[in-house]
Protein backbone atom coordinates (compact mmCIF):
# COMPACT_ATOMS: atom_id res chain seq x y z
CA UNK A 1 0.00 0.00 0.00
CA UNK A 2 1.27 3.15 -0.84
CA UNK A 3 1.96 6.21 1.26
CA UNK A 4 -1.18 8.49 0.03
CA UNK A 5 -3.64 5.31 0.46
CA UNK A 6 -2.30 4.52 3.93
CA UNK A 7 -3.11 8.43 4.98
CA UNK A 8 -6.46 7.83 2.90
CA UNK A 9 -7.37 5.21 4.86
CA UNK A 10 -6.30 6.27 8.40
CA UNK A 11 -6.47 10.09 8.19
CA UNK A 12 -4.58 10.89 11.26
CA UNK A 13 -1.36 9.69 9.89
CA UNK A 14 -1.34 12.90 8.09
CA UNK A 15 -0.04 14.44 11.62
CA UNK A 16 3.14 12.41 11.24
CA UNK A 17 3.94 13.53 7.83
CA UNK A 18 2.71 17.22 8.67
CA UNK A 19 5.85 16.89 11.23
CA UNK A 20 8.22 18.06 8.88
CA UNK A 21 6.40 21.40 7.79
CA UNK A 22 6.66 22.33 11.86
CA UNK A 23 10.50 21.44 11.69
CA UNK A 24 10.93 23.84 8.37
CA UNK A 25 9.26 26.54 9.84
CA UNK A 26 11.39 26.09 12.65
CA UNK A 27 14.41 26.19 11.01
CA UNK A 28 13.89 29.07 9.15
CA UNK A 29 12.44 30.98 11.85
CA UNK A 30 15.78 29.78 13.78
CA UNK A 31 17.88 31.41 11.30
CA UNK A 32 15.75 34.82 10.62
CA UNK A 33 15.73 35.26 14.37
CA UNK A 34 19.53 35.49 13.97
CA UNK A 35 19.44 38.01 10.67
CA UNK A 36 21.05 35.21 8.77
CA UNK A 37 19.73 35.29 5.03
CA UNK A 38 18.28 32.61 3.44
CA UNK A 39 19.76 31.58 -0.10
CA UNK A 40 18.85 29.38 -2.90
CA UNK A 41 21.43 27.78 -4.99
CA UNK A 42 20.86 25.31 -8.44
CA UNK A 43 20.45 21.88 -8.28
CA UNK A 44 21.57 21.39 -11.48
CA UNK A 45 25.13 22.22 -11.88
CA UNK A 46 28.32 21.69 -14.35
CA UNK A 47 30.43 20.41 -11.70
CA UNK A 48 29.41 18.88 -8.62
CA UNK A 49 31.51 18.66 -5.54
CA UNK A 50 34.00 15.65 -5.14
CA UNK A 51 33.64 13.25 -2.05
CA UNK A 52 35.64 10.57 -3.14
CA UNK A 53 33.31 7.82 -1.41
CA UNK A 54 30.09 9.38 -2.81
CA UNK A 55 28.51 9.01 -6.05
CA UNK A 56 26.53 11.38 -8.10
CA UNK A 57 23.19 11.43 -10.52
CA UNK A 58 25.19 12.68 -14.06
CA UNK A 59 22.75 13.75 -16.62
CA UNK A 60 23.10 16.00 -19.74
CA UNK A 61 21.51 19.56 -20.73
CA UNK A 62 20.09 19.94 -24.10
CA UNK A 63 19.14 22.98 -25.32
CA UNK A 64 16.60 23.74 -28.71
CA UNK A 65 19.89 24.47 -30.77
CA UNK A 66 21.32 21.45 -29.87
CA UNK A 67 24.07 22.04 -27.24
CA UNK A 68 24.77 19.40 -24.97
CA UNK A 69 26.60 20.07 -21.57
CA UNK A 70 27.65 17.37 -19.20
CA UNK A 71 25.24 18.34 -15.74
CA UNK A 72 25.14 16.16 -12.13
CA UNK A 73 22.27 16.76 -9.21
CA UNK A 74 24.21 18.20 -5.92
CA UNK A 75 25.43 16.32 -3.52
CA UNK A 76 25.54 19.30 -1.43
CA UNK A 77 24.77 23.04 -2.12
CA UNK A 78 28.44 23.67 -0.32
CA UNK A 79 30.20 24.76 -3.44
CA UNK A 80 27.79 27.38 -4.35
CA UNK A 81 27.32 28.96 -0.93
CA UNK A 82 30.97 29.70 -0.63
CA UNK A 83 31.02 31.64 -3.76
CA UNK A 84 28.45 33.58 -2.42
CA UNK A 85 30.58 33.96 0.60
CA UNK A 86 33.51 35.29 -1.05
CA UNK A 87 30.87 37.85 -2.65
CA UNK A 88 30.36 38.83 0.94
CA UNK A 89 26.72 37.62 1.58
CA UNK A 90 27.59 37.46 5.47
CA UNK A 91 25.88 34.73 7.45
CA UNK A 92 23.17 32.55 5.29
CA UNK A 93 21.93 29.16 5.04
CA UNK A 94 19.88 26.84 2.42
CA UNK A 95 17.55 24.43 3.07
CA UNK A 96 17.58 22.40 -0.39
CA UNK A 97 17.10 19.11 -2.32
CA UNK A 98 20.48 16.54 -2.28
CA UNK A 99 20.96 13.56 -4.34
CA UNK A 100 23.48 10.50 -3.84
CA UNK A 101 23.54 7.70 -6.07
CA UNK A 102 24.61 4.03 -5.47
CA UNK A 103 23.60 4.21 -1.48
CA UNK A 104 21.35 1.61 -0.36
CA UNK A 105 18.35 2.97 0.57
CA UNK A 106 17.31 2.45 4.24
CA UNK A 107 16.15 4.15 7.79
CA UNK A 108 18.71 6.75 7.84
CA UNK A 109 19.54 7.04 4.07
CA UNK A 110 16.92 8.15 0.37
CA UNK A 111 19.22 8.75 -2.71
CA UNK A 112 16.80 12.15 -2.91
CA UNK A 113 17.02 13.64 0.46
CA UNK A 114 16.57 17.10 2.35
CA UNK A 115 20.10 19.23 3.19
CA UNK A 116 20.24 22.16 5.67
CA UNK A 117 23.61 24.47 5.24
CA UNK A 118 24.86 27.14 6.98
CA UNK A 119 27.45 29.19 7.45
CA UNK A 120 28.43 31.83 10.24
CA UNK A 121 31.10 34.37 9.12
CA UNK A 122 33.81 35.42 12.36
CA UNK A 123 33.57 31.55 13.48
CA UNK A 124 34.64 28.14 14.04
CA UNK A 125 33.49 24.88 14.74
CA UNK A 126 32.59 25.84 18.34
CA UNK A 127 30.33 28.11 17.37
CA UNK A 128 28.38 26.02 15.28
CA UNK A 129 28.08 23.55 17.92
CA UNK A 130 26.46 26.13 20.06
CA UNK A 131 24.04 27.17 17.01
CA UNK A 132 23.37 23.13 16.77
CA UNK A 133 22.53 22.37 20.78
CA UNK A 134 19.72 25.60 20.25
CA UNK A 135 18.76 24.61 16.83
CA UNK A 136 17.88 20.97 18.00
CA UNK A 137 16.06 21.65 21.69
CA UNK A 138 14.13 24.39 19.61
CA UNK A 139 12.73 22.25 16.91
CA UNK A 140 11.81 19.55 19.70
CA UNK A 141 10.07 21.89 21.76
CA UNK A 142 8.11 23.27 18.80
CA UNK A 143 7.34 20.08 17.49
CA UNK A 144 5.64 18.98 20.92
CA UNK A 145 5.79 22.24 23.49
CA UNK A 146 5.63 19.90 26.61
CA UNK A 147 8.78 18.00 26.15
CA UNK A 148 10.69 17.64 29.01
CA UNK A 149 14.65 17.93 27.38
CA UNK A 150 16.27 16.34 30.05
CA UNK A 151 14.12 13.11 29.96
CA UNK A 152 13.62 12.90 25.80
CA UNK A 153 12.12 10.01 24.27
CA UNK A 154 12.93 8.51 21.41
CA UNK A 155 12.10 5.08 20.16
CA UNK A 156 11.21 4.10 23.34
CA UNK A 157 14.99 5.08 24.82
CA UNK A 158 15.28 8.20 27.42
CA UNK A 159 17.79 10.86 26.12
CA UNK A 160 18.99 13.96 28.12
CA UNK A 161 19.22 17.20 25.84
CA UNK A 162 19.88 19.62 28.59
CA UNK A 163 22.91 21.48 27.22
CA UNK A 164 25.50 21.60 27.10
CA UNK A 165 26.24 18.46 25.07
CA UNK A 166 29.30 16.04 25.72
CA UNK A 167 32.04 17.32 23.59
CA UNK A 168 34.93 14.37 22.22
CA UNK A 169 38.09 14.27 20.75
CA UNK A 170 38.30 12.24 17.87
CA UNK A 171 41.32 10.87 19.59
CA UNK A 172 39.94 10.80 22.93
CA UNK A 173 37.35 8.38 22.03
CA UNK A 174 39.90 5.82 19.81
CA UNK A 175 42.17 5.83 22.76
CA UNK A 176 39.23 5.75 25.72
CA UNK A 177 36.66 3.87 23.96
CA UNK A 178 38.57 1.26 21.23
CA UNK A 179 42.33 1.10 22.85
CA UNK A 180 43.73 2.60 20.13
CA UNK A 181 46.15 5.54 19.21
CA UNK A 182 45.31 7.58 16.16
CA UNK A 183 48.50 6.74 14.40
CA UNK A 184 47.84 3.07 14.52
CA UNK A 185 45.05 3.48 12.60
CA UNK A 186 44.48 2.96 8.85
CA UNK A 187 42.70 5.54 7.12
CA UNK A 188 40.31 2.89 5.50
CA UNK A 189 39.44 1.25 8.92
CA UNK A 190 38.50 4.26 10.74
CA UNK A 191 34.72 4.39 10.53
CA UNK A 192 34.63 0.79 11.10
CA UNK A 193 35.94 0.90 14.13
CA UNK A 194 34.48 4.27 15.21
CA UNK A 195 30.38 2.48 14.48
CA UNK A 196 31.57 -0.85 15.73
CA UNK A 197 33.51 0.17 18.77
CA UNK A 198 32.78 3.31 19.86
CA UNK A 199 29.53 4.41 18.68
CA UNK A 200 28.24 1.55 21.12
CA UNK A 201 29.71 3.23 23.94
CA UNK A 202 29.08 6.53 23.49
CA UNK A 203 25.25 5.38 23.30
CA UNK A 204 25.21 4.39 27.09
CA UNK A 205 25.85 7.98 27.50
CA UNK A 206 22.10 8.52 26.64
CA UNK A 207 22.91 12.26 25.42
CA UNK A 208 23.62 13.74 21.87
CA UNK A 209 27.43 14.20 21.62
CA UNK A 210 29.98 16.12 19.38
CA UNK A 211 32.92 14.31 17.92
CA UNK A 212 35.51 16.68 16.78
CA UNK A 213 38.89 17.14 15.72
CA UNK A 214 38.83 14.43 12.89
CA UNK A 215 42.25 13.40 10.71
CA UNK A 216 43.00 15.85 8.77
CA UNK A 217 43.03 13.18 5.87
CA UNK A 218 38.81 12.55 7.07
CA UNK A 219 38.54 16.44 6.11
CA UNK A 220 39.13 17.87 3.00
CA UNK A 221 37.63 21.04 3.36
CA UNK A 222 38.43 22.28 7.04
CA UNK A 223 41.27 24.08 8.09
CA UNK A 224 43.54 22.35 10.25
CA UNK A 225 43.51 22.22 14.03
CA UNK A 226 46.37 23.74 16.19
CA UNK A 227 47.87 20.10 16.42
CA UNK A 228 48.27 19.69 12.80
CA UNK A 229 47.39 15.85 12.31
CA UNK A 230 43.57 17.43 12.92
CA UNK A 231 41.08 19.45 11.11
CA UNK A 232 38.54 21.26 12.62
CA UNK A 233 35.99 19.13 11.68
CA UNK A 234 32.98 17.93 14.13
CA UNK A 235 30.12 15.43 13.76
CA UNK A 236 26.99 15.74 16.02
CA UNK A 237 25.34 12.18 17.06
CA UNK A 238 22.18 10.90 18.75
CA UNK A 239 20.31 8.00 19.37
CA UNK A 240 23.03 6.43 16.90
CA UNK A 241 21.95 8.80 14.24
CA UNK A 242 24.49 11.47 12.88
CA UNK A 243 23.07 14.76 12.55
CA UNK A 244 25.25 17.22 11.04
CA UNK A 245 29.08 17.86 9.39
CA UNK A 246 30.69 20.45 10.40
CA UNK A 247 34.29 22.43 9.49
CA UNK A 248 35.88 25.31 10.36
CA UNK A 249 36.36 26.40 6.55
CA UNK A 250 39.09 25.94 4.48
CA UNK A 251 40.04 29.70 2.83
CA UNK A 252 43.48 28.58 1.35
CA UNK A 253 43.05 28.41 -2.53
CA UNK A 254 46.17 26.57 -2.93
CA UNK A 255 45.60 23.83 0.37
CA UNK A 256 42.45 23.52 -1.32
CA UNK A 257 43.02 22.73 -4.86
CA UNK A 258 45.80 20.41 -3.53
CA UNK A 259 43.21 18.67 -1.41
CA UNK A 260 40.90 18.66 -4.70
CA UNK A 261 43.50 16.78 -6.74
CA UNK A 262 43.92 14.03 -3.96
CA UNK A 263 40.05 13.47 -3.93
CA UNK A 264 39.84 13.27 -7.30
CA UNK A 265 42.90 10.94 -7.88
CA UNK A 266 40.93 8.71 -5.10
CA UNK A 267 37.85 9.41 -6.94
CA UNK A 268 39.76 7.35 -9.92
CA UNK A 269 40.98 4.83 -7.99
CA UNK A 270 37.74 3.91 -6.69
CA UNK A 271 35.97 4.16 -10.44
CA UNK A 272 33.50 6.77 -9.77
CA UNK A 273 32.24 8.86 -12.23
CA UNK A 274 34.75 11.50 -13.42
CA UNK A 275 35.04 15.18 -13.99
CA UNK A 276 37.56 18.35 -13.31
CA UNK A 277 37.83 20.88 -9.98
CA UNK A 278 35.41 23.46 -9.79
CA UNK A 279 37.66 26.26 -10.78
CA UNK A 280 35.11 28.98 -10.30
CA UNK A 281 35.29 28.14 -6.44
CA UNK A 282 39.15 28.13 -6.33
CA UNK A 283 38.86 31.58 -7.72
CA UNK A 284 36.40 32.48 -5.03
CA UNK A 285 38.69 31.31 -2.91
CA UNK A 286 41.70 33.62 -4.03
CA UNK A 287 39.23 36.44 -4.13
CA UNK A 288 39.15 35.71 -0.61
CA UNK A 289 36.40 33.99 2.61
CA UNK A 290 35.81 35.25 5.98
CA UNK A 291 36.92 33.69 8.40
CA UNK A 292 33.85 30.90 8.30
CA UNK A 293 32.31 27.32 9.96
CA UNK A 294 29.48 25.83 8.01
CA UNK A 295 27.09 22.72 8.75
CA UNK A 296 25.72 20.45 6.94
CA UNK A 297 22.50 19.20 8.31
CA UNK A 298 20.24 15.71 7.25
CA UNK A 299 17.10 17.98 7.89
CA UNK A 300 15.10 14.09 7.10
CA UNK A 301 16.68 12.39 10.08
CA UNK A 302 16.02 15.57 12.32
CA UNK A 303 12.17 15.04 11.52
CA UNK A 304 12.55 11.37 12.02
CA UNK A 305 14.32 11.77 15.42
CA UNK A 306 11.26 14.75 16.41
CA UNK A 307 8.17 12.54 14.99
CA UNK A 308 9.90 9.75 16.90
CA UNK A 309 9.56 7.36 13.77
CA UNK A 310 12.37 4.98 13.24
CA UNK A 311 13.09 5.69 9.42
CA UNK A 312 13.94 8.58 7.11
CA UNK A 313 11.06 7.16 4.48
CA UNK A 314 8.48 7.50 7.62
CA UNK A 315 8.70 11.27 7.60
CA UNK A 316 7.92 11.14 3.64
CA UNK A 317 5.38 11.63 1.30
CA UNK A 318 7.19 9.74 -1.14
CA UNK A 319 9.86 7.54 -0.60
CA UNK A 320 12.22 5.96 -2.90
CA UNK A 321 11.95 2.71 -1.97
CA UNK A 322 8.24 2.67 -2.45
CA UNK A 323 7.95 4.98 -5.96
CA UNK A 324 10.51 2.82 -7.12
CA UNK A 325 9.67 -0.65 -5.63
CA UNK A 326 13.34 -1.27 -4.31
Amino acid sequence: MRTWQRIKNNPKLINRYLVREKVIDTIRSFFKDRNFHEVFTPILVPIPSIEPNLEVFQTELRTSKGLKRQGFLIMSPEFSIKKLLAAGIGNCFEITKCFRNEEEVSSLHNPEFTMLEWYKIHADYTDVMKDFEHLFTKIITSVNPKADLSKWDYQGESYDLSLPWPRISFEEAFTKYAGLKIEDVADEDFYQIFFNKIEPALLKLRKPYFIYNYPISQASLSKKAADGRFAERFEVFLAGVEMGNCFSELTDAKEQKKRFEADLAERKRQRKIEYPIDEDLIEALKEGLPAVSGIAVGVDRLIMLAADVPSVSETMFFPAGEIFDL
